[in-house]
């Protein structure tokens, strides 16, 4: 009677067919079996080589180290580490084989010939070859490469330095995180406090939990940076009022919001652009972007460009815009009109005659236009401009950005263009900072002889400085 088998695991020397076989692999519900006498290989079905009379289980590897599953294990690392690990399984196939994969269609080459060479002989014939391919490759190494295949298979050819796990916290101490989450959690619902107050109670926790001198808490500024990076992680928040900030945000939607038809739900919305302008009046300001967006085609049906303060009145006209074609202007280019689009141009002015010289831009009557809470959008001219037009009006909850979220998307979009124009503009302290012709030191230009204490001048007017405009000039 058969001897009933537990498990089977890689590695496994077991009896099949008269012959002594090793388990080189599992992938579903095939298995890979090395005969050791010619080192021959046969992919079979795992239920057929234990279905036979004769199987047993000589004896399991002596490796007791915890195995990856051979289901994937290559999928987290990069395309040249999981080459490279493959391409060893090839060198060693054709090391114990004689062949690359498990085909034996071919006659194995010269100096690989199980039948002819020893193993010894093979494995310098390997490393001879790798090291001729330009990879300084010894005996050593290929028999080590070898052993860690049998152990581990494919996941034991990968660089151990590859398969470290790498924490998001870099190279801190785990015991220091630790002690800072819990010292973030234990302040919230608590008035802000200081960072060297936090470092000193997350000394005091790794006192009491490690001893005193176990743990060593990093320096100040290493502490502060590691403090925001696990703040930023765990979604702690470092002051009462980001705390209620965080505590303020609504329910988000379960579903993302959809539109099946072209005019269905169309969202606006407006923002201040990072650019300063010259307007009528000679003065520079910064001009403010209100457009439209429709969401079942995700294009912009309208935009209005205004300085800063849009009226109720270039909301209303903004929804004007979107029911009829935008004529082309004479210095536009004439790609850009409807008629060098994919949009059949002939059949639509065959309908109106106002599509003759559009400009290629959608014309979509809105059927529920989603709007916020701001004034342009909620006053009597905005509303009564939407009754008139047969538009309904959604507006969103207060601080909800993701009830209208494909329209800020768009708004989000526009910024950092409008940015890598005026790197400058007055109240961005944080890019005008990193603008590289600033400085904060005092100087005194040699062109225009003119000196300033700071990266902008407080002589000019709106931001607009008296300097000799080089990048040199501190002005």
């Amino acid at each position: 009677m058969k001897r009933a088998v537990d498990v089977v695991k890689v590695g496994d020397r077991i009896r099949f067919e008269d012959r002594i076989h090793v388990l080189a692999g599992l992938d579903g519900p095939r298995c890979r079996l090395l005969a050791e006498e010619d080192a021959s290989v046969q992919v079979l079905l795992l239920t057929q080589v234990l279905g036979t009379q004769d199987f047993d289980v000589l004896d399991h590897p002596r490796s007791t180290r915890r195995r990856v599953p051979v289901h994937g294990p290559l999928d987290g690392l990069g395309p040249e580490v999981r080459e490279k690990a493959l391409a060893w399984e090839r060198h060693i196939l054709e090391v114990e084989t004689g062949h690359v994969g498990p085909r034996q269609d071919w006659p194995p080459r010269t100096g690989y010939d199980p039948a002819v060479y020893s193993l010894a002989e093979r494995e310098a014939a390997k490393a001879a070859e790798l090291t001729a391919a330009g990879e300084t490759v010894s005996v050593a190494t290929v028999r080590r490469m070898r052993a860690r295949y049998r152990e581990e298979g494919v996941w034991g050819l990968v660089d151990g330095r590859r398969k470290r796990e790498r924490s998001v916290f870099g190279q801190a101490d785990p015991r220091v995180v630790a002690a800072i989450v819990g010292a973030l959690t234990e302040q919230q619902g608590r008035s802000t406090g200081t960072l060297s107050r936090l470092r000193r109670q997350v000394t005091w926790l790794l006192q009491d939990t490690h001893g005193s001198g176990t743990v060593v808490v990093p320096p100040a500024a290493t502490f502060n940076r590691l403090v925001r990076a696990v703040a930023e992680q765990q979604g702690l928040a470092l002051t009462a009022a980001g705390e209620r900030r965080r505590a303020s945000r609504p329910v988000p939607v379960f579903t993302p919001t959809l539109a099946m038809a072209p005019g269905e739900l169309v969202m606006m919305d407006s923002t201040l652009l990072d650019v300063m302008v010259v307007c009528e009046d000679g003065q520079a300001r910064r001009p403010e972007l209100t457009m439209a967006v429709d969401v079942a085609t995700r294009s912009i049906t309208a935009a209005v460009l205004r300085p800063k303060g849009t009226k109720a009145v270039d909301a209303a006209v903004l929804l004007a815009q979107t029911l009829v074609p935008q004529p082309m202007r004479p210095d536009w280019p004439e790609y850009l009109s409807m008629a060098a689009s994919v949009i059949p141009h002939q059949r639509l002015v065959s309908i109106d005659a106002r599509m003759q010289g559009a400009a290629a831009r959608p014309v979509i009557r809105p059927s529920t236009v989603v709007i916020d809470q701001g004034k342009v959008f909620v006053s009597r001219c905005f509303l009564a401009a939407a009754e008139h037009l047969g538009i309904s009006v959604q507006p969103c909850p207060p601080a909800s950005g993701y009830a209208k979220g494909q329209v800020e998307r768009g708004l989000g979009r526009s910024a950092p263009c409008s940015r890598s124009t005026s790197p400058d503009t007055p109240g961005t302290t944080s890019r005008r900072a990193a603008a590289p012709w600033r400085t904060k030191r005092a100087g005194r230009c040699p062109s225009c002889r003119t000196s300033s204490t700071s990266g902008l001048s407080a002589g000019g007017r709106n931001g607009v400085t008296s300097g000799c405009g080089t990048r040199s000039c501190p002005v």
